[in-house]
């Protein structure tokens, strides 16, 4: 058992490695990496890369105002679509989503849309939205959802599957599918146990109950709370933080962190011991002792 886990993990480590991303190029402070054609659907979910100072971080904007945020089919096809993007770009050091909807991160599923499905149907959008936002926990770069607002049924699961959540005073989340007699379908019963225990699961699940942000830092839902309006700010901040580090390194941790949080501590220790062994041929290793003996700020390279 212990040794096919151990072989597993050899090929997840690999397939992060050998990856040969795609890299586009643009003179603006803010590249645009939303696909337009002219047939193509009002863009729903923008895709967008910093430049200058902030260069290495991208990020994923929600728009669909009218329902705040509502994920329905061409939302959701959207947003596979920059998750595809952002794994095979090697500039992307960091995803930071956010919403340009005020008081909104994501209300969940478009419930009025499901409503015209059949069951077919139904069970599609589920298993899709579910498998995007496994897609999203699994991306080799550190993720940080900004919350100002709500984030409720799935767009909570969605900033679950995130690395990171950082939630302003006018944030809500919350579980409430229990009261429409379903349950989360997208990670929730899953993730959210993970992240603040079984009990408190479970209570929020069976209850419905909607915390505001206070009360999520108080339990581990979310790392950071800050003032109204703050959040993305503060989610830069700690973002450019990481883009000064090594980025295979920064892969690597969070491989290791992720595949060994769900084993026994002796099957952690090889999987930590395989991840470290990827960094030592590294020009990111030699370039970190270079600069620190030189007495300079490094120049990591993802090499």
């Amino acid at each position: 058992m212990l040794k096919r886990i151990i072989t597993n993990n050899k090929l997840i480590i690999n397939q992060v490695l050998q990856h040969r991303y795609y890299s586009s190029s643009s003179s603006s402070n803010v590249v645009d990496s939303t696909s337009s054609t002219s047939a193509s659907p009002i863009v729903e979910c923008e895709y967008i890369k910093l430049e200058g100072k902030d260069k290495g971080i991208s990020v994923i904007t929600f728009n669909r105002g009218q329902v705040k945020n509502a994920i329905g089919s061409t939302l959701l096809r959207q947003f596979k679509s920059h998750l595809h993007q952002v794994r095979f770009d090697n500039e992307s050091r960091v995803l930071v989503l956010k919403s340009s909807v005020a008081n909104t991160f994501c209300a969940g599923a478009d419930l009025k849309e499901r409503s015209q499905m059949d069951q077919k149907q139904v069970a599609e959008f589920v298993y899709d939205l579910r498998q995007s936002f496994s897609d999203l926990e699994n991306l080799p770069i550190p993720t940080i959802a900004v919350i100002e607002g709500i984030a409720l049924g799935g767009g909570m699961e969605m900033a679950i599957s995130c690395d990171m959540r950082i939630a302003s005073k006018a944030a809500k989340l919350g579980l409430p599918e229990t009261g429409l007699a379903i349950i989360p379908g997208a990670g929730g019963t899953q993730r959210l146990p993970r992240l603040i225990g079984s009990s408190r699961a479970k209570e929020l699940i069976f209850t419905g109950q909607i915390l505001n942000s206070s009360r999520a830092l108080e339990i581990g839902l979310v790392e950071y709370e800050t003032e109204n309006g703050q959040a993305y700010e503060k989610a830069l901040e700690i973002a450019r933080q990481i883009t000064t580090k090594g980025p295979i390194a920064i892969k690597m941790a969070k491989l290791s962190i992720d595949k060994g949080m769900n084993v026994d501590i002796a099957t952690g220790m090889s999987i930590e011991q395989q991840c470290y062994a990827q960094v030592i041929p590294t020009k990111d290793r030699i370039e970190g002792l270079t600069a620190f003996k030189e007495k300079r700020s490094p120049q990591y390279k993802g090499e």
